[in-house]
């Protein structure tokens, strides 16, 4: 009898992603983490990639952990990612996008944002990412 190992489920891989941008958000290691959940940092890591299914009870202790509700790790979740993943095996090209909101770049981004203790210097950043995000220039000439 062979183990086929499948893919991970596109739900697994969504929480995990959660996991990972609440945790740096915190500015929390995966090993401190482990240990509040008395795990290795490599268990931490299988959950953040989504390889390891995360149980209800785990996620509850995630919950308290790292202080947001249990409804914050499927949020933000897409249709796409709460469909099973077809056609895996054999020649399926199919790849699943990490989160944008779990990119290093981003966590780096927020992190720095929230450093800036003057609320209005915070709010006039805002604004002006948001008017370059919305110009031609932020977006490579497409309105």
């Amino acid at each position: 009898m062979s183990m086929i190992k499948s893919s991970p489920d596109p739900v697994d891989i969504h929480v995990g992603a959660r996991v990972r941008l609440r945790r740096t958000l915190l500015g929390m290691s995966q090993e401190k983490l482990g240990k509040a959940l008395g795990l290795t940092f490599q268990q931490v890591q299988k959950y953040e990639r989504g390889a390891n299914r995360i149980g209800s009870s785990r996620l509850y202790q995630l919950s308290k952990i790292l202080d947001v509700p249990v409804s914050f790790f499927f949020d933000e979740m897409t249709p796409d990612s709460t469909r099973k993943a077809e056609g895996m095996a054999e020649g399926s090209k199919q790849v699943f996008e990490v989160d944008k909101l779990s990119r290093r770049e981003t966590l780096e981004l927020v992190r720095a944002y929230y450093k800036i203790i003057d609320p209005s210097v915070r709010k006039r950043i805002f604004e002006m990412v948001k008017a370059i995000g919305s110009s031609a220039i932020g977006s490579n000439g497409k309105k």
